[in-house]
């Protein structure tokens, strides 16, 4: 498995809260190295999504009926769009090149700066889940209805990797998935359904195109693994 935390360049709050995560990482002895991955910003926004031939197709304000994936849209606080967007594209990026595996098929961990880890991942009982897409995250902090979402997990029934399945917390009209997409695991197969979805319904917020609606086999780990920091968002502000 590779590991990757997505690090905004030049950005100190950015660095030094991936440099936490990774020494986190290090405490606990986990048996992967993770990389820093040089998230994309907002100048490059326009080019990649030339270079990918893709667009972004998510509401800015107000909500809106999404007829061809059948779900309800809604905007995100957001001041700054092409932050947002960067955001998206930074995920994007790593499923294209999971997707790929460059002639080497192999799952990603994927973390953003704000993750930190909590204890050591058990990579063997992991593997032994057959879902796709694997949160490990403890989601109070990390996501809405949090503690709803945490007293799910916490009541379902884990599969022998220890990995249960995405709760519902909402309208299943709303697009729901992990809680924050802030740590998860995703396998080649999933990410390259994410790479054919956004080819399909456009590019969304990283979160919200990774719904259970969406990509059925998504599950969460029963014991979490890491937590938010509570670092400045550098999306939302």
């Amino acid at each position: 498995m590779k590991a990757f935390v997505i690090a905004i360049p030049n950005n100190k709050v950015s660095q030094d809260a991936a440099d936490r995560c990774i020494k986190s990482s290090k405490n606990f002895n986990n048996d992967f190295v993770i990389e820093k991955f040089n998230a994309i910003t907002p100048t490059e926004v326009n080019r990649l999504l030339t270079t990918y031939k893709i667009k972004w197709n998510y509401p800015w304000e107000g909500i809106i009926n999404d007829f061809q994936s059948g779900l309800k849209k809604s905007a995100y606080p957001t001041v700054n769009r092409e932050a947002r967007i960067a955001c998206a594209l930074s995920h994007y990026t790593l499923w294209r090149r999971c997707a790929s595996g460059d002639g080497f098929p192999e799952s990603y961990l994927i973390l953003e700066h704000d993750a930190i880890f909590t204890g050591k991942i058990d990579n063997n009982k992991l593997k032994k889940s057959p879902k796709l897409i694997i949160s490990i995250n403890n989601p109070l902090r990390a996501t809405r209805k949090s503690k709803e979402y945490k007293d799910k997990i916490e009541s379902a029934n884990a599969d022998e990797g220890g990995v249960v399945p995405v709760p519902w917390i909402d309208d299943r009209s709303v697009p729901q998935g992990l809680p924050g997409n802030s740590a998860y695991i995703i396998k080649p197969n999933a990410a390259k359904k994410l790479v054919n979805l956004v080819n399909e319904y456009g590019l969304w917020p990283n979160d919200a195109i990774m719904c259970k609606q969406l990509i059925f086999e998504m599950g969460c780990t029963k014991k979490h693994f890491t937590q938010v920091q509570g670092t400045r968002s550098t999306t939302t502000l």
